[in-house]
This record gives C-alpha cells, structure tokens and sequence, in this order.
C-alpha cells in the first residue's frame, strides 16, 4: 500500500512558477509515478509521468515545454517543476503511482491532490 501527500500549490500569477511534491509513505522505486489535474466541472487529465528510474517521461501536449517531472527516490518523491503558467492550468492537481509505464498509465494510488490556481 502507498499514501501519496501533495504539496506546493497555491495562487500565482499568469507567467509564474510553480513546484509540486508528492510524498509516498512507502517506497517507490519500482513504480511509475504521474501527475494528473482537474479543473471545476471537468474531467481528470494526464498531466505528465515519469518512469520508476526518471529515464522515460511523458507529458500532455498542452505543458509539454513548460512542465517537468522528476523524482527522487532516495526521497519517496515526485515533483512537478510548473513554469509559464497560463490561467487554463488552474486546477485541483492529484499525485499517482502505479506498477505500468509511462504510455499506459494504468496507475493504482492516487493522492488528495493540491489545489493550484493561476490568475491572469
């Protein structure tokens, strides 16, 4: 079992920058971890994932360029590093783990998620 705890949102302004960090309970150096968002009213979407050694990552078209993903196992830890941010990334962005890979994404463990909120 894995407990995933998001931090790092908050308010910022169009063009800022923005780190997330998902803490697992346990460890995660054999899962593929991602980031999904969701805004009010909308469906939950991939964001970006990274494979269990950091060697693969994938993103969603629409941060490709502006996101990066990266991991520290030694520190049970995935960071979404958000820079350029336009005011249409605002949303509830959750945490997840799973024993897939970076195309299939069929992930097991989800966070709460942490709430980020980009004003223009």
């Amino acid at each position: 079992q894995v407990q995933l705890v998001e931090s790092g949102g908050g308010l910022v302004q169009a063009g800022d920058s923005l780190r997330l960090s998902c803490v697992a309970s346990g460890r995660i150096s054999s899962y593929t971890m991602g980031w999904f968002r969701q805004a009010p009213g909308k469906e939950r979407d991939f964001v970006a994932a990274i494979s269990w050694s950091g060697g693969g990552t994938n993103y969603a078209d629409s941060v490709k360029g502006r996101f990066t993903i990266s991991r520290d196992n030694a520190k049970n830890t995935v960071y979404l590093q958000m820079d350029s941010l336009k005011p249409e990334d605002t949303a509830v962005y959750s945490c997840s783990a799973g024993k897939t890979n970076v195309r299939d994404r069929a992930f097991e463990y989800w966070g709460q998620g942490t709430q980020v909120t980009v004003s223009s």
